[in-house]
């Protein structure tokens, strides 16, 4: 019979980790037209270019 409350490695928090100086931990929303979505879903890792862009464009600040 299957445990009812499930696997319990599952109920344990993640433990994440990153590379980086500072882990990625906040979201934000942009709203964007329907053709800047599309040329930003072709890209291979889009995530990582507007996160570059946006670091970017706050350096020039």
């Amino acid at each position: 019979m299957p445990n009812p409350k499930g696997n319990p490695d599952n109920l344990q928090p993640h433990k994440y980790t990153t590379d980086r100086p500072e882990a990625l931990t906040e979201k934000i929303t942009v709203r964007v037209s329907p053709s800047m979505n599309a040329k930003l879903k072709a890209l291979d890792d889009y995530a990582e270019f507007v996160r570059q862009a946006i670091a970017k464009a706050l350096d020039e600040l």
